[in-house]
């Protein structure tokens, strides 16, 4: 089959790869119709490198058509139409039954001491081979992917695998109170989703990027735009009655604007040996913090905020007296997709689509041309806020 494969740094290729199969009982075998490139496959495409080998299989947001089952899977039969979650969860352990899905007890990755296995992203996550593929081998299929309707467009349930239940725990950890306010920072396919479901739980919400075909797609679904520049804390602070947002959504993640010294540190790390590298992010500082220091200057005393940004680096700095001070509450992690399920299979159903699912994807591509939309997404042109690939 195809698959796009990644081969080093800014450089994934189109390959013939082997098709998979069923390995274990609970296996099932996904022919994919639609997977998404994710904003954090461009951190394994820019700063990740040293935790990839040549030649894996990459992308975490699929959905297709069943086209075998193991013995064990009783849930589905070949021929329906499912969306796969981006985390492997079993859905047994003492972590799945605490809605804690990506902190599975069954699929962790021990050896680098992290959470739930996820398809397509690197050792550091089980080195499982993705779903930007004609097809995809889904282990625990008797818990994890979500069966849809036969009927209507892909793009209204694709993101049911990643974007819209990271966007919808984003802000549910965010916590604003009824009616508050909540800014978002960074407006790619995760922020100008937790800024609409901000908007559909009925907050005020202030969302900021510096690309202006971003805040245009926000403004058509009723956000507040600002631009990014030095003073926008200050400014968010002046639209909140002086005090800052109740809340705050980061989806940045690790490769912010305006950080300079991490951006160094991320170049010297592509040109050391892959485990001097591997190394080098498991103990130091490698970053780029500028939208976490922004949000913790913006939000409000007694607020919180909320990271679904991805971030690698375990030295990074941060300011805790003035964390402390303000009394902010911060939370973060992986979204445990199968938890807010329920929650958001009849939203994307409904026909007047409140969140907006038919209104995020602006490139759709073949899996050949995936090679070039992935370098147009890393550099945010030609207006490409999110690109779907049709295998």
């Amino acid at each position: 089959m195809k698959a796009l494969t990644w081969q080093g740094k800014r450089s994934v290729s189109v390959e013939e790869v082997p098709d998979p199969r069923i390995q274990e009982p609970t296996d099932a075998i996904v022919r994919i119709t639609s997977t998404g490139i994710c904003g954090s496959d461009l951190h394994l495409y820019e700063v990740l490198g040293p935790f990839m080998d040549k030649g894996d299989v990459v992308g975490h947001e699929p959905m297709g058509v069943v086209e075998e089952v193991g013995s064990a899977v009783t849930n589905l039969k070949a021929g329906d139409r499912v969306v796969v979650p981006f985390n492997i969860s079993c859905g047994r352990c003492w972590m799945c039954r605490q809605g804690l899905q990506s902190q599975c007890e069954t699929t962790q990755v021990r050896e680098y001491g992290s959470g739930c296995a996820i398809y397509g992203y690197s050792r550091m996550y089980g080195s499982v081979p993705g779903g930007q593929a004609e097809y995809l081998r889904v282990p625990h299929a008797d818990y994890g992917p979500v069966k849809v309707p036969e009927t209507g467009e892909d793009e209204r349930y694709l993101y049911l695998s990643d974007v819209v239940p990271t966007a919808w725990q984003a802000v549910k950890y965010a916590d604003p109170p009824e009616g508050g306010s909540l800014a978002v920072l960074g407006l790619g396919p995760i922020g100008q989703m937790s800024a609409r479901i901000g908007r559909h739980l009925g907050h005020r919400v202030l969302a900021v990027d510096p690309v202006p075909e971003r805040r245009a797609m926000a403004e058509r679904h009723g956000i507040e735009t600002l631009d990014l520049d030095d003073d926008v804390a200050e400014r968010l602070r002046q639209v909140t009655d002086g005090r800052g947002p109740d809340a705050v959504v980061d989806a940045v993640g690790m490769e912010a604007h305006g950080s300079p010294v991490a951006g160094v540190a991320h170049q010297a790390l592509g040109l050391l040996p892959d485990a001097v590298a591997r190394k080098a992010m498991e103990t130091a500082g490698v970053d780029r913090l500028n939208a976490v220091h922004t949000a913790i200057d913006a939000v409000r005393r007694g607020g919180t905020i909320s990271l679904s940004g991805v971030y690698g680096g375990t030295k990074s700095p941060l300011p805790l007296l003035t964390m402390f001070d303000k009394q902010i509450q911060l939370r973060m992690g992986q979204c445990n997709v199968k938890r807010w399920i329920d929650d958001l299979l009849p939203l994307v159903e409904d026909p007047s689509d409140p969140l907006g699912v038919l209104d995020l994807r602006t490139h759709t591509a073949s899996l050949d041309q995936a090679p070039e939309m992935y370098e147009k997404f890393q550099k945010k042109e030609d207006g490409c806020i999110k690109v779907v690939l049709k295998p």
